[in-house]
């Protein structure tokens, strides 16, 4: 007679091979419903592996400065040219992928966690806690972001933390919109009301029946502002507020050439730029492929 444990393990491999069969059909179904959104997310999967491994891909490291070879155009020696102290630009946008990175991906899962929170609870419970809530909201929507930001990083100082906390505080009050008006919409769901009346408590409620409703338009901000907070990091980088030298980001890579020369090598500016440009433009377009994937309203006629 088989034991509970030998019965799953038995059923084990089966469910992991369901698992790994739905998850692939998944992204062959993505890949065929936006191949240009596929091919964005590839790109995307080998950017963030390129500058995970960068230690073992770079030529050179990062702060290594050759005199030598001061503002050499790009060569065999060194692919995308050296900047003002000879350090490798090729070198640097890897390791400095790191930075815009991962200060891109933390800042955006915080504000996403915190949005997510704040606008279920907000349009769940509605009453004075939902008004309070979204004047503050209509607050950090019409003040400008960068300016913002700005405020932020010269009271605090520059740096990874600062950074990430300042471009938080500018995606939290967008996520919190987005959510609150899907929220309001289904918590008048029939299934909503069914669980209240077997005694589901409100927190129950907004974890088990209403915050999965949110999840797609989650996954979609998510890919959406990856990309603006990476346009964040440069710009508040190249006004010298982000990243302080000499540690290397993709925006005060480009910022501290322009700063100390009126018209620069062109290799110091045209590789750090269209980094930031293809970066960006590829979240976007997962998210814009993730928005047609995921709503149904969209996926038939995309079939």
């Amino acid at each position: 007679m088989s034991t509970p444990a030998a019965t799953i393990d038995q059923h084990a491999p089966a469910e992991r091979l369901n698992f790994g069969q739905g998850t692939w059909g998944a992204m062959r179904g993505f890949a065929k419903t936006s191949p240009i959104g596929a091919v964005a997310a590839l790109f995307l999967i080998v950017l963030v592996i390129v500058t995970i491994f960068a230690g073992q891909i770079a030529p050179y490291h990062p702060l290594e400065a050759d005199f030598a070879a001061l503002r050499q155009p790009p060569s065999a020696a060194h692919w995308m040219g050296t900047d003002n102290l000879g350090r490798d630009v090729f070198s640097r946008l890897l390791y400095g992928g790191r930075i815009s990175l991962g200060v891109a991906l933390i800042s955006t899962l915080i504000s996403k966690v915190i949005g997510l929170a704040w606008g279920v609870t907000s349009g769940y419970t509605g009453s004075t806690f939902d008004l309070v809530s979204q004047r503050v909201v209509d607050v950090l929507l019409a003040f400008p972001g960068i300016i913002l930001a700005m405020l932020l990083l010269s009271a605090l100082g520059g740096g990874f933390v600062t950074v990430i906390i300042a471009i938080t505080l500018l995606s939290i009050a967008g996520t919190v919109r987005v959510v609150r008006s899907v929220v309001l919409s289904v918590k008048e769901m029939s299934y909503v009301e069914s669980a209240h009346s077997i005694g589901a408590s409100n927190l129950r409620v907004m974890a088990q029946h209403i915050t999965p409703q949110c999840m797609a338009p989650i996954l979609v901000l998510v890919s959406a502002s990856l990309g603006g907070a990476i346009f964040a990091e440069a710009a508040l980088s190249f006004l010298g507020l982000g990243i302080p030298q000499p540690t290397p980001s993709w925006g005060n890579m480009l910022g501290g050439v322009l700063s100390n020369q009126f018209r620069p090598q062109w290799w110091l500016v045209i590789f750090p730029g269209l980094t930031i440009t293809v970066a960006i433009l590829a979240f976007n377009l997962v998210g814009d492929a993730l928005r047609d994937h995921l709503d149904p309203k969209l996926r038939g006629r995309i079939h």
